[in-house]
């Protein structure tokens, strides 16, 4: 039997692989039919299973709030699209955690074999050469990966951190910040380092009331509540 080739998984920073790809929305020519819109592109192991029925409810369930934030979600595994629409119709009539009637709008990528999943390194031999990892990319207006992260098999994603995690990135695009431990909007958010000994010390010399400083390396705007 060939050995399956895997593919380097793209890093952040990279320009996102591109992919035309089949799926229960129709065809996706990605990025092109994204222009503008910050993506969520994350995999899952297989259809009928009950980790991925939890999580797709829930981003199913999250989806409006992701549009809000002009964020576009695509799902992948490397099950066919008839079990996909099969599965889909099934999300529909469960309830669970609260949701119910759950109906699944963003597209779910058939990838039977595999091209997509080896394009992001989705398939990972030590975890399973059949089924996806539970990866998730954060890919901006421009193609650019921002974010990668990876589950196990067995553990499901955190939904919310992945909200917060295009937050802040938008927050950081926007106004030319970081983001400190735990951030949440409305939080302080912190300013660029100092890049010499003049400003180091004109920071620190002259705190205003919407910026602190703790150390000369480490400033804060306040947020406007």
């Amino acid at each position: 039997m060939e050995e399956m080739q895997v593919v380097r998984m793209p890093l952040i920073g990279d320009t996102a692989p591109s992919f035309k790809a089949v799926t229960t929305q129709g065809e996706i020519n990605f990025p092109e039919d994204y222009k503008g819109k910050w993506v969520i592109l994350f995999s899952h192991p297989a259809d009928f299973t009950p980790v991925c029925t939890t999580e797709f409810m829930t981003f199913a369930s999250m989806a409006d709030e992701f549009k809000a934030l002009n964020t576009e979600l695509i799902g992948l595994s490397v099950d066919s699209l008839y079990a996909h629409i099969a599965w889909l119709r099934r999300i529909q009539e469960l309830e669970w955690n609260g949701k119910k009637n759950i109906e699944v709008k963003f597209p779910l990528i058939e990838d039977i074999r595999m091209e997509v999943a080896n394009k992001y390194g989705m398939m990972q031999p030590g975890q399973s050469n059949t089924q996806a990892v539970r990866a998730v990319f954060v890919i901006d207006p421009n193609a650019k990966i921002r974010t990668v992260l990876y589950y196990p098999l067995s553990t499901g994603r955190n939904f919310d951190e992945i909200k917060r995690i295009v937050i802040a990135l938008q927050k950081a695009d926007s106004d030319n910040v970081a983001t400190p431990a735990d951030w949440r909007p409305g939080d302080d958010v912190i300013v660029p380092t100092a890049g010499s000994c003049g400003t180091a010390k004109e920071r620190m010399d002259n705190q205003t009331g919407d910026q602190y400083c703790l150390d000369w390396f480490m400033c804060f705007r306040r947020e406007k509540k």
